[in-house]
């Protein structure tokens, strides 16, 4: 909390004022990054009708997102500390994002309830991983966006032609 005070110019007992405990502020960090995916159209993304249309629209909303912000998000996610203290409007959030894709998956795929969704957790690492290498400068962006594009188009016609074409 000293480190971030200091970052922002404040004291720290102003911090602690506005997040009375450490995982306060990861919760406002946390909102704040899914707040900014659904202006940029996340939640519109994930109610398309079909599959192929919610991926890639996700996909790349969360891509420009990373490329924007970095993996801040992916980092809040997976935090060991955060595991017992997200908030549970935010954990929501999510499962409510997910569960909308995985339907889909079932429905176009013909796959079990688990297997659609490690299919779209899956998927959803090629824009995370794509757009965190084009945040660090380690490919530039339009190459990453080009392959994150063509990895998820990749991974879907992969699953497809298990089960069955994507509409």
């Amino acid at each position: 909390m000293e480190q971030i005070g200091r970052a922002a110019h404040v004291s720290k007992a102003l911090v602690y004022t506005y997040f009375p405990e450490q995982h306060d502020i990861y919760n406002a960090a946390l909102a704040r990054q899914v707040r900014a995916l659904d202006e940029a159209g996340l939640e519109a993304a994930t109610r398309e009708k079909k599959l192929r249309d919610a991926i890639t629209r996700c996909v790349a909303v969360y891509f420009e997102h990373i490329v924007k912000w970095g993996p801040l998000l992916h980092i809040l996610w997976s935090d060991m500390y955060m595991a017992g203290h997200t908030e549970d409007a935010l954990l929501e959030w999510r499962a409510q994002r997910m569960r909308r894709l995985a339907r889909l998956a079932r429905a176009e795929l013909t796959l079990s309830a688990a297997e659609a969704s490690a299919a779209i957790e899956l998927i959803m690492t090629i824009p995370e991983e794509s757009g965190r290498l084009a945040f660090h400068g380690d490919i530039d962006q339009d190459t990453a966006r080009e392959l994150c594009t063509e990895l998820t188009l990749s991974a879907l016609s992969s699953l497809s032609a298990q089960s069955g074409p994507v509409r």
